[in-house]
């Protein structure tokens, strides 16, 4: 049974914009040289991290996406937009990983060389479980019957 990928968030501190929420993280050797082949489509809030890596390929892409090429600081060192399918994006020196993400996010979250990326596990906050007499309780001390 296959386990269900790590997914992180993305975020462009410096433009204060998020640029996909959902972001499958590939650091195995299947996950890396799998990528997003196989999919025909990309929703706007997901993606694919590809740890390390410092380029990419598209043969057998079904459609085109945007490249993000970070270093190891979360500094964007390279940005492709709209990788075609079937082409071969030459490495990127700096580059330690790359986002493959939906086409036109690095348009719409206004991303550019130079800006710092904050990448992160999304971990909803569980809410303290209560039972109905502690909350119930205070409110009863508080309640003054009429005279």
């Amino acid at each position: 049974m296959l386990a269900k990928p790590r997914e992180v968030f993305v975020y462009n501190k410096s433009k204060e914009t998020f640029l996909a929420f959902r972001v499958a993280v590939a650091d195995s050797m299947l996950g890396r040289l799998v990528g997003l082949l196989g999919r025909r489509s990309l929703q706007p809030d997901r993606g694919v991290w590809i740890v390390p890596a410092n380029s990419v390929h598209t043969v057998g892409m079904l459609f085109s996406f945007d490249l993000v090429m970070i270093d190891k600081d979360f500094r964007v060192v390279g940005l492709k937009e709209m990788v075609k399918p079937f082409r071969v994006v030459l490495p990127k020196l700096r580059a330690e990983s790359v986002l493959e993400l939906s086409a036109h996010t690095i348009f719409r979250s206004r991303t550019e060389v130079g800006d710092e990326l904050i990448i992160d596990r999304y971990e909803a906050k569980k809410t303290p479980t209560r039972n109905c007499t502690e909350i119930v309780a205070p409110i009863a001390q508080e309640i003054v019957p009429f005279s």
